[in-house]
């Protein structure tokens, strides 16, 4: 661990940053980690409010995101968008693909693996990528909620990410749904358009699904299992 990176010494921090809004806490990140921090972008409305907070604090720092190819079109037209707006340059914006195809997938496991065991098909087609990429770095930026599950209640501020050995920011960790939003609306950030049709999570096509007023909103996400979480975070 790098820049006294200790697990105590974070913990430490993300208590001082209770009071701190997401665009000091982010100011503090780039600044101490400089070219070895990253952004995951899984171009979700947290996800592109966080990318505009951080480019309009450097513009040159990177984002990664997990191309599962399964994805839907209207989140490829996000990240489009997004590169023309703030002029994104290719090596910027990092895609991380699966080792295998879809087809390969099937060859190897079976059809339809998220159905029959959604845990190993987000071994594959994220958990590994992200394994990947984040070798390369020593912090990272995520777009994780306290208010989006229990499993994320917990989650500080700054806190050492004992899965992949560095540190992990979530500068967001204490904003509500409203707060997004809010936030997106005043400073005019482009957005997924499915946000507008029940999905207030998006993740891969067979995976998610619209939320409907009053149900949980984790809900749409692997309805079909007793899964919430694709293991990116713990």
């Amino acid at each position: 661990m790098t820049h006294d990176a200790s697990p105590q010494i974070l913990n430490e921090l993300s208590r001082q940053f209770e009071t701190a809004t997401p665009q000091e806490i982010l100011a503090h990140a780039l600044k101490t980690y400089n070219e070895q921090i990253i952004l995951a972008c899984s171009f979700g409305a947290e996800d592109v409010a966080l990318l505009d907070m951080m480019l309009r604090i450097n513009p040159q720092t990177p984002l990664f995101y997990l191309d599962t190819d399964f994805l839907f079109s209207e989140t490829y037209d996000i990240r489009d968008r997004l590169i023309q707006k703030y002029g994104l340059r290719p090596d910027q914006v990092r895609q991380m693909k699966p080792l295998s195809t879809p087809d390969e997938q099937t060859q190897h496991h079976g059809p339809n693996l998220w159905l029959r065991d959604p845990d190993q098909c987000c071994a594959l087609r994220k958990i590994e990528p992200l394994s990947r990429v984040l070798k390369d770095y020593t912090a990272w930026i995520t777009g994780i909620r306290r208010d989006q599950a229990p499993t994320r209640a917990n989650a500080g501020l700054v806190e050492w990410d004992t899965k992949f050995k560095l540190v992990k920011f979530n500068p967001l960790a204490n904003w509500t749904t409203d707060d997004v939003w809010t936030y997106i609306r005043a400073s005019d950030v482009p957005y997924n358009h499915l946000h507008d049709q029940h999905y207030p999570s998006i993740g891969c096509m067979h995976c998610t699904k619209p939320v409907m007023p009053g149900e949980d909103p984790r809900s749409g996400r692997w309805s079909s299992s007793e899964k919430t979480e694709c293991g990116l975070h713990k």
